[in-house]
């Protein structure tokens, strides 16, 4: 049950004191922001909440959003309408009168063929999915692509995946921890057994953000918890965080292997911000792990990193291989769909504020390092080398654009 005083204080007017509003005269700077409603059937989130297009409206702004866009997060029309929004007849009309299109998931075919010319779109990119297909229209349209994944600030944090993976964290074990029931298929067992009873073994693969809270959470419900990670700086701060009640050992093939003998759970979350992920676990691990165990992939929308993974969907989220449970949904948060929109509002409002009020995007890139290394393509150029390396394709470095005036 959603608590009304908590969503008001911590998250939805928790914003709007987080940024000044702009007195806005005859000549100030005014940008139409589109925020339409996603085109994936599966995707419930939203990009920005009411609250935070009320946010834009007072900072001068005209927003624009898809006909039931916030449906998924239980969010009305007529909510976005008191907001100050308006409510567009069709994504035709969205996408023909914005000037910057904010979104969650990165655009559908029949997105990208509504987009106009130099508009801003700042989405999730999704490295295991992305074409060069898609990449070069943005690039024909000259679009400035700004995504999810790249956006990261000068004390070197990714904001908009940090939310995002703290959230999958946590639902990667509450989701483990149904699997393994009786009705689903599973062994049967709880995670953190009772008195007289062991505790299961969930095994963590990576000791980022979404291992530390996938550990916090299993810890929770009285696990037994292992972290495993190649980083061993990333093993002790999760340590010093979490306490000697978490096991942690290096990454290693020898290691992995014995730690999923007698997994009852494993999290899969090695992931290297920027890039594709790494096969880490092989099929013949998997085949190696007992019957009715669970793999959450959480890194599936990244390529994942178990080789017997492959995307599934939320209306048919698991199949099992070698007797193993596989739930690897890309957009995991999309279940968490109110509270992933809160806070995905809280960090992209300041940023399209910056563009907003900028007098152009070439100035809000130069002055805002969070947005300029979030940018992957610009103005007909693609901008992000992991994405050239990945597809062999040229890059220009985006200082060098953005001071050339190209």
């Amino acid at each position: 049950m959603e608590v009304p005083s908590l969503h008001g204080l911590g998250l939805e007017h928790g914003i709007l004191t987080k940024e000044k509003q702009k007195e806005v005269d005859a000549k100030g700077n005014s940008i139409k922001i589109g925020i339409p409603k996603e085109g994936s059937n599966e995707e419930r989130r939203v990009s920005i909440s009411p609250s935070g297009v009320a946010v834009l409206v007072a900072n001068g702004h005209d927003v624009v959003v898809g006909k039931s866009a916030g449906e998924g997060a239980h969010f009305s029309d007529n909510e976005y309408s008191e907001a100050g929004g308006r409510i567009a007849s069709s994504d035709a009309e969205l996408y023909s009168t914005t000037d910057l299109i904010v979104k969650v998931g990165p655009p559908t075919e029949l997105e990208v063929s509504l987009m106009q010319e130099k508009q801003v779109l700042i989405s999730a990119i999704h490295l295991g999915g992305t074409s060069p297909t898609f990449l070069k229209r943005l690039m024909e349209l000259g679009v400035t692509g700004i995504g999810f994944e790249f956006i990261r600030d000068s004390d070197g944090t990714l904001p908009i995946v940090r939310m995002m993976h703290e959230i999958m964290g946590t639902m990667a074990v509450q989701t483990a921890a149904r699997l393994l029931e009786s009705a689903e298929g599973g062994k049967g067992v709880m995670l953190g057994g009772i008195s007289g009873v062991p505790p299961t073994n969930v095994v963590i693969l990576g000791a980022g953000v979404v291992g530390e809270w996938a550990a916090k959470t299993a810890l929770g419900f009285g696990a037994h918890v292992i972290v495993l990670d190649n980083d061993l700086g990333a093993l002790r701060s999760i340590e010093h965080y979490l306490g000697r009640g978490v096991t942690t050992a290096m990454a290693t093939e020898q290691y992995i292997s014995q730690a999923l003998l007698t997994a009852d759970v494993v999290i899969g979350a090695m992931l290297t911000a920027g890039q594709k992920a790494t096969v880490i676990v092989t099929e013949e691990m998997v085949a190696s792990m007992r019957a009715g165990s669970v793999i959450v992939d959480t890194v599936i929308d990244q390529g994942g990193c178990v080789e017997t993974s492959r995307a599934t969907t939320h209306s048919k989220p698991t199949f099992r291989r070698h007797g193993v449970i596989h739930y690897a949904v890309p957009n995991m948060p999309s279940n968490a769909a109110r509270t992933a929109t809160y806070a995905l509002t809280n960090v992209l409002v300041p940023y399209v504020i910056k563009i907003g009020n900028a007098s152009s995007v070439n100035e809000a890139l130069w002055t805002d390092v969070g947005l300029r290394n979030g940018t992957y393509t610009y103005r007909k150029h693609l901008t992000k080398k992991s994405l050239a390396m990945m597809f062999g394709m040229p890059h220009r470095d985006i200082e060098l654009l953005i001071a050339s005036g190209i």
